[in-house]
C-alpha cells in the first residue's frame, strides 16, 4: 500500500491529524493579501474555506487571502502527457487534484521523479473551473524524509493556533485591529537587540511601562506568544524572553 513508503504513515490514516483543522469560516477575518507568499494549508482546509467563502474568486485560510500554497501528500492517479502531468494529492484530510506542465526538461525530470504512492511536496498556485478547486503546480519535490510530511502539519496547525489566538485578542479590544497591534508590537519589543541580549528576558513591569496599552492587553498578547512559541518564562512567571535568543 501507499502509505508503506514511510515507517508511521499511518499517522495520516483514519484523519489522525485533523483535529486542528475544523475552522469557522462563517466568521469573516480581515483579509491580509499573501498573493506572494506559500501557504502551508490541508486539502480540508482549502475546500472547507471554498465552501464557505462567498466570494469564489478569493479564499481565505487563517485570516490570509491565499492564492500560492504547500501542500503535502500521496500521489495518486498520476497521468503523464506529452506536455502535462497531472494527479491527485491524498494529505489524509482530503483529495486535491493537482496539474503540472512539463515545457523543458528540467520539467519533464521533475514529473519522472515522483510516482504513485509517493509523498510529494507541491507549490503551486490555486485555481478554480466550474466551481472546483483545482492546483497549478510550479514544483513538485519526492519526500524521502517522513518528518518533512510531519512538519507540514505542525506548520499547519502552528498557523492556525496564531490566527485563532489573534481574533481571540481582537475580540478583547474596544477597536477594531487593535489587538493585531499589541500583539505585533509586544512580540517587537520582545525581539528588539538589547532584549534578546538579556540572559532573564524582561519583566512584566518593563513592558506594561514601555507599551502604553491597556495591562489585560498586553497580557492576553503575551499569553498568546507564549502558546504559540514565540517567547517563554524563563526565572519566574514574571520574566519573560523571545525564542530568537537561540
Amino acid at each position: 500500500m501507499a502509505a508503506d513508503q514511510f515507517s508511521g504513515a499511518s499517522l495520516l490514516a483514519g484523519g489522525a491529524l485533523m483535529a486542528s483543522q475544523s475552522i469557522d469560516y462563517s466568521i469573516s477575518p480581515s483579509k491580509i493579501r499573501a498573493t506572494q507568499t506559500l501557504i502551508p494549508v490541508t486539502v480540508k482546509q482549502l475546500l472547507e474555506a471554498y465552501h464557505y467563502s462567498e466570494d469564489k474568486s478569493a479564499i481565505t485560510v487563517n485570516g490570509v487571502e491565499i492564492t500560492n500554497i504547500r501542500l503535502v501528500g500521496l500521489v495518486v492517479n498520476k497521468v503523464e502527457r506529452v506536455t502535462d502531468v497531472s494527479f491527485t494529492i491524498d494529505d489524509g484530510t482530503g483529495r486535491m487534484d493537482i496539474s503540472r506542465w512539463a515545457n523543458e526538461s528540467s520539467d519533464s525530470d521533475e514529473v519522472a521523479s515522483f510516482q504513485n504512492g509517493m509523498y510529494v511536496k507541491v507549490h503551486g498556485h490555486l485555481r478554480g473551473f466550474h466551481g472546483k478547486r483545482h492546483a497549478l503546480a510550479f514544483s513538485v519535490q519526492p519526500i524521502t524524509d517522513f518528518n518533512d510530511v510531519v512538519l507540514h502539519y505542525i506548520e499547519c496547525m502552528h498557523a492556525h493556533m496564531v490566527h485563532i489566538k489573534l481574533k481571540q485578542l481582537s475580540a478583547h479590544s474596544n477597536v477594531d485591529g487593535l489587538g493585531n497591534d499589541v500583539y505585533n508590537l509586544v512580540l517587537r519589543l520582545f525581539q528588539e537587540p538589547a532584549m534578546l541580549s538579556r540572559e532573564h528576558g524582561l519583566h512584566l513591569d518593563e513592558v506594561f511601562r514601555r507599551l502604553n496599552f491597556p495591562k489585560n492587553m498586553i497580557m492576553e498578547a503575551i499569553n498568546c506568544l507564549v502558546d504559540v512559541g514565540h517567547i517563554y518564562s524563563t526565572v519566574d512567571e514574571y520574566h519573560f524572553r523571545s525564542v530568537r535568543n537561540f
